[in-house]
């Protein structure tokens, strides 16, 4: 277990390091590990993958790197398993802290400041789940911040589910894709290839939907 635990680990390293380096020699040096690591992660899949569920489980709690896991996980395990890893223990971890935070703090804040968030919660009864959705989109969005966050609303947790659920699904799909990719980078022209310039085209573009999201709510008062 601790070997795994290592590998994903390194799976991080190596996945980020190919994905942003520029120097031939390193992403032949990056490679190498990454082989290493493929060959464990199939030796081993079914624990590598409960694993990587695991810690993606708990970065809704507190562990930084949702997204330089996603990658890994897309390196290691393919584009469409690292989808499905990410966005069910991703949204099962989501609700267990927003559950948490909920219990431990949310019901005290709305109880207390009841006056001083009328407002508030009325914005987030109208227009709380485009919110939700943009958040989620945004990969520089903490992951364990928004379900603390939204757990000190009165978002149901309906809505919270599926937001973080289609929130996530687009992102989580195409760093996968790009992880996924990293795979078959050996030298630095490898990454100009026509799949690696899709996968960085559709990070473009993810990046852009954020901002269409953020005015739809502004259109919806306007009318």
């Amino acid at each position: 277990m601790k070997v795994l635990v290592l590998v994903l680990i390194l799976g991080v390293v190596t996945a980020t390091s190919l994905f942003l380096e520029d120097d031939a020699f390193s992403v032949r040096h990056a490679g190498e590990h990454r082989d290493y690591l493929l060959q464990m992660a199939h030796r081993h899949y079914l624990k590598a993958a409960l694993l990587f569920a695991a810690l993606f489980f708990m970065t809704a709690f507190f562990l930084p790197g949702a997204l330089a896991l996603t990658i890994a996980g897309g390196m290691l395990f393919g584009a469409l398993p690292a989808t499905l890893y990410v966005t069910v223990a991703g949204t099962a971890g989501a609700i267990a802290a927003f559950e948490a935070g909920r219990f431990l703090l949310g019901h005290w804040v709305q109880r207390h400041f009841a006056e001083q968030l009328s407002r508030f919660n009325r914005e987030m009864t109208h227009h709380g789940p485009h919110y939700l959705l943009v958040l989620r989109l945004l990969p520089l969005a903490p992951f364990c911040v928004i379900n603390y966050g939204a757990a000190l609303t009165k978002i149901p947790l309906k809505t919270f589910a599926w937001t973080t659920v289609a929130g996530m699904l687009p992102g989580s799909a195409i760093y996968a894709f790009a992880g996924a990719q990293l795979r078959y980078v050996h030298e630095v022209s490898d990454l100009w290839s026509g799949k690696s310039m899709l996968a960085i085209g559709l990070l473009a573009i993810s990046a852009l939907v954020p901002v269409l999201l953020h005015h739809w709510p502004r259109r919806e008062r306007e009318g």
